[in-house]
């Protein structure tokens, strides 16, 4: 049997293209960016890199041994019903379903959350590929239609239409340019509100920055042309807007976003009234979220004064009172339900859910089967409540529970494909540079000995107040089943417990999460579970500007890299789509003051020529729109240029894809299979 050689590295042209910043003491620093054409996505000299560097990609990818093993069993796994969580409008019952392999999954309508369920909405038929999803659905409080967001190519853009949900048929409605935007329906259901933008400019719509959202309301019937404009704020480019309609349709009130930020103001006004708003929180000085309402009684979850979280009983005269104080675990959601409040916490990372009058006094708490991550569904005037449950050896499995006193009620068999008993969860604690306990999930095959030789996969995220909890994945099984390891890092910057866990990650502190992650793989070896050699790291987004950091503070500590979607070039990041939103987290490169900080860690800007790097497989969308592919063209041509080892820099583009969300599920099993085979050929054979 013949082998053809693989197709040698792409070169990459390096321009002399440079910028320059000030630092805090008023000087020049001049800073290279010989990559900077790499930034125009249908430029005929970018689609020739990119076609050029898939082919390098899937030469090595496609001749990994177990790349076609890992394939056939990803499809196995992902093979099984997946109902989701049930909720209800009107007379009716909701939900998300895909019996199995469908690229994307259906929404059916039943009279009982026991069924029978039909489908409304198959998104599959809108595309020949898979590739428009429904990224977004609103039912009106009467059961009566549905307003429903599509996204195309992976894009963050949103299409709304409308669909009367007795004759299944869609109504004439039709809304663009659309973003980051829920549908809030009128009681009486003749309108909803929605947030947009302005058309970006021919061109622009993957890569401009977006600024000036705006609240409209939509009513049935109408063009979008004449939309009414409810909050129009030129004066304020990075706010955007996020409306509800209280329960008792009372009021809107409308949450006022400035970037990534969770500290938010907090606006109210009669639901039919116009004119002003009354801003119950008129400066960005903390996270309040309305969980519902009794009468003039506002329930609000918030962490002022409470980093960890508190509900305060706020009235519409000013007076305000704490119902539930700040407690030992992370608050992270508060629903109003009658008679009571229910509450969803965090523990060491995984959720607890507990009852509570509606003065606070606890109640009880509403048993989960293990460790795990629920998503709950509520409704004020109703005593049901319907959640799922997901851990990392369970997919998530919905259940229904009346309240105050009912058990939970499984609403669906658990349709697994593996034997989860084959496997165990161990949640360990490291110790960071600075002495912080940084918590991690061990998952792996159970009584596996530690031999310091298995290759071990460590996940983590670190960023935006985001908690990483246990969730399933079927990837994750494949690569167990093969004898690998999967750790899931819980690193500051993200919201495990609170806002000063959060903080901690932010800023001039976000080494703390680079080091947070070196811990976690240290501690790994240090307990006998794997060796650098053995030890692959994988993130996305923010978690992909983690993997880049920590592959070039400590290219000694790892056997392979994956960094996803990442945000990679923290010096330009801000000029693209939505990365303006991000400096709440980051800082920007044209205040003196974080520059050095940006400098220190940018993975693009610290990469060092001769480096022997270890096996790099960089992935993104052609259509991604939050983290521009830009950041990974970039990076891993920088990466190619420095190598100075045998080991490969591959760049993994997919088409017809974006950060993430709404990916078909034939591309998820193709993108998974490659990754594993890459981290499998990497990390199992391996030097010890």
């Amino acid at each position: 049997m013949t082998h053809t050689a693989p197709p040698s590295v792409p070169v990459t042209r390096r321009d002399a293209q440079t910028d320059t910043y000030l630092n805090a003491q008023g000087e020049a620093v001049v800073v290279a960016d010989p990559y900077r054409w790499l930034e125009d996505p249908d430029h005929p000299d970018t689609r020739a890199w990119v076609q050029a560097q898939s082919a390098h990609a899937q030469a090595h990818l496609g001749a990994l041994p177990a790349r076609d093993a890992y394939h056939e069993r990803l499809s196995s796994l992902w093979n099984h019903v997946r109902p989701g969580v049930p909720w209800a409008r009107g007379e009716r019952y909701f939900r998300m379903f895909n019996p199995g392999l469908l690229n994307q999954p259906l929404l059916q309508v039943a009279p009982d959350p026991h069924g029978p369920w039909e489908t409304l909405l198959d998104p599959n038929a809108l595309s020949a590929d898979g590739t428009v999803a429904m990224a977004e659905v609103s039912v009106s409080r009467d059961g009566q239609h549905l307003a429903y967001a599509t996204q195309s190519g992976g894009s963050d853009w949103l299409t709304w239409r409308v669909r009367d949900i007795a004759s299944r048929q869609d109504r004439p409605d039709e809304l663009h340019w659309s973003k980051f935007s829920s549908a809030a329906w009128h009681p009486d259901g003749h309108g909803f509100y929605y947030s947009a933008y302005d058309a970006p400019a021919p061109g622009g719509a993957l890569t401009a920055a977006n600024s000036h959202q705006r609240l409209m309301f939509h009513r049935l019937g109408e063009p979008q042309a004449q939309d009414e404009p409810v909050i129009v704020r030129p004066d304020q480019p990075t706010w955007g807007y996020h409306a509800r309609v209280t329960e008792d349709a009372r009021f809107l009130i409308v949450q006022v976003w400035n970037g990534t930020d969770p500290r938010n103001l907090l606006w109210i006004r009669p639901l039919d009234e116009a004119g002003a708003f009354t801003e119950l929180v008129a400066e960005f000085r903390a996270m309040y979220s309305v969980s519902g309402s009794d009468g003039d009684t506002l329930f609000v979850h918030t962490d002022e004064d409470a980093p960890r979280g508190q509900v305060i009983a706020w009235t519409l005269g000013g007076d305000r009172r704490t119902v539930i104080p700040e407690g030992p675990d992370k608050l992270e959601e508060v629903h109003v339900v009658p008679g009571g409040l229910l509450t969803l916490t965090l523990k060491d990372a995984s959720h607890r859910l507990h009852l509570h009058g509606r003065d606070g006094t606890p109640q009880r708490e509403v048993p989960l089967p293990t460790l795990g991550t629920l998503s709950l569904s509520t409704h004020a005037s109703s005593p049901e409540v319907f959640y799922g449950f997901t851990s990392f050896l369970h997919p998530n499995q919905p259940y229904r529970v009346q309240l105050p006193g009912g058990t939970p009620e499984p609403l669906a068999a658990e349709a697994l494909t593996f034997n989860p008993e084959d496997f165990e969860v161990t949640q360990d604690f490291a110790v960071s540079r600075d002495g912080t306990r940084v918590p991690l999930f061990i998952v792996a095959r159970r009584g596996l000995p530690r031999t310091g030789t298995h290759p071990t996969l460590l996940y983590g995220y670190g960023g935006f107040n985001i908690s990483l909890t246990p969730a399933f994945n079927a990837g994750r099984v494949a690569w167990l089943e093969r004898g690998g390891i999967y750790v899931q890092a819980n690193l500051r910057g993200g919201g495990e417990y609170g806002q000063a866990w959060h903080q901690a990650g932010t800023l001039h502190r976000k080494q703390n999460v680079f080091d947070d992650f070196i811990a976690c793989a240290e501690h790994l070896i240090a307990q006998g579970w794997t060796s650098p050699t053995h030890l692959g790291i994988q993130g996305g987004s923010n978690g992909g500007l983690l993997v880049g950091a920590c592959l070039t503070q400590r290219p000694d500590l790892f056997g392979a890299a994956v960094p996803q979607v990442g945000v990679l070039d923290m010096l330009r990041y801000h000029q693209f789509t939505i990365g303006w939103a991000w400096a709440s987290d980051y800082g920007r490169s044209d205040d003196p003051q974080l520059l050095p900080t940006l400098l220190a860690y940018s993975p693009l800007h610290t990469l060092r020529p001769g480096t022997a790097y270890p096996p790099t497989l960089i992935t993104t969308g052609d259509h991604d729109d939050r983290v521009v592919p830009a950041h990974s063209f970039k990076f891993g041509a920088a990466l190619q240029h420095a190598q100075g080892g045998p080991a490969p820099i591959l760049l993994r583009i997919q088409t017809q894809a974006g950060h993430g969300a709404g990916k078909p599920t034939d591309l998820i099993i193709e993108e998974q299979a490659d990754l594993y085979a890459f981290l499998e050929a990497h990390l199992r054979h391996a030097a010890p």
